[in-house]
């Protein structure tokens, strides 16, 4: 699994603008399963995704379409982790085969 750290580069007003198109760009990534949960950061200095497990490759050219970085936004620290103990809501996750 991966936990992402999303870092802004730029104003909030910038981020602003761009928010409703790195909305539609999560709801595309939940859609196709590759994202467990998402949010901002307090203070609002950026957000976290937890990814599913996946090809690190795939993972880096998925952020790379996020809008926040295709108008150079924000930073991105990927934080790989393999769960040792979850929820039982997520024990599914980490015993289902990685997401390619």
């Amino acid at each position: 699994m991966y936990i992402v750290l999303i870092t802004y580069t730029k104003p909030l007003d910038e981020i602003d603008y761009a928010l409703p198109d790195h909305v539609e760009w999560l709801k595309r990534q939940y859609d196709a399963g590759y994202f467990l949960a998402s949010g901002r950061r307090q203070p609002r200095v950026g957000g976290v995704i937890i990814a599913r497990p996946m090809a690190r490759g795939k993972l880096d050219a998925l952020l790379a379409t996020d809008p926040f970085a295709v108008q150079h936004l924000a930073d991105y620290e990927v934080i790989e982790f393999h769960a040792t103990m979850t929820a039982a809501e997520l024990a599914r996750v980490n015993e289902a085969s990685p997401v390619v």
